[in-house]
């Protein structure tokens, strides 16, 4: 059994807790100044303690805290070479972490959707050992990417559950004014993108491919997708993850200052 530590059981790291506690095998170890925040996943983490230190029992170290207080974080860490830290702050540098530990640092983008073992993580070629790589696939799927690559994969997957729920919000919406009622418009809407997902996924055929079967001629889908393509919806997105990515790349340079 692997015994993990997370330092900083906020939205991302709490989410940690609760993956590894559902997919079994760990020894989940919480770390948190706020005891509200350890109070948020004591349900499913092994222990819950306010001292940075327990890190150091631990065989992986998840650093889930904030950029801006991840200097800071690292300066109170004393970990070992044969522990393995694994960074999930946007926008900073692998090298910048490496340089205040004696760890084996390899640097993350996961989402929230670690708690329900859905989640879409990249994660940087250097570094990565196999027991990351088992604990990667453990909360989901995830790709191994040069390290130049992690602020548009911050912005695909590390930011993408919002834009995705962004979308579902809209059809729910679209739904309820139609005179669904507002639970179940949720439901269909969600539903709809965790199948789509999934078709996506497991699918052989292209997206464009998977449209094409959806869209039966003369039928109520092409009637929709008329409406999409004759948009700028596509170009919307773009420019979201366009602008998420700018920021993480911002974020970087802050710490090349450092």
């Amino acid at each position: 059994m692997k015994h993990v530590s997370v330092i900083g059981c906020g939205n991302m790291g709490g989410a940690f807790v609760r993956g590894l506690s559902k997919a079994g095998g760990y020894e989940v170890t919480a770390i948190d100044l706020d005891p509200d925040a350890l109070e948020g996943v004591a349900d499913a983490a092994d222990e819950t303690t306010t001292d940075s230190a327990a890190a150091r029992d631990a065989d992986i170290v998840v650093l889930a805290v904030k950029p801006s207080v991840a200097a800071a974080v690292l300066d109170d860490l004393d970990l070992r070479a044969d522990q393995t830290l694994i960074t999930l702050a946007a926008g900073v540098p692998r090298d910048f972490v490496a340089a205040q530990t004696d760890a084996n640092v390899v640097r993350t983008m996961p989402n929230l959707a670690a708690e329900t073992r859905d989640m879409a993580a990249a994660a940087t070629r250097e570094g990565i050992t196999d027991d990351v790589r088992a604990l990667l696939d453990d909360l989901g799927e995830f790709v191994v990417v040069d390290e130049e690559q992690m602020d548009v994969a911050t912005a695909v997957n590390g930011s993408g559950p919002a834009f995705a729920f962004y979308l579902i919000e809209a059809m729910k919406e679209a739904g309820v004014d139609a005179g669904l009622d507002a639970e179940q418009a949720e439901t269909l809407a969600a539903q709809t993108f965790k199948g789509a997902a999934e078709t996506v996924l497991q699918d052989e055929r292209s997206v464009d491919e998977l449209i094409d079967a959806v869209c039966s001629p003369k039928g109520t889908t092409i009637e929709g997708m008329d409406v999409l393509w004759d948009s700028d919806a596509d170009e919307a997105v773009r420019a979201a993850v366009e602008a998420a990515e700018r920021r993480s790349r911002e974020l970087a340079e802050e710490f090349e200052d450092e």
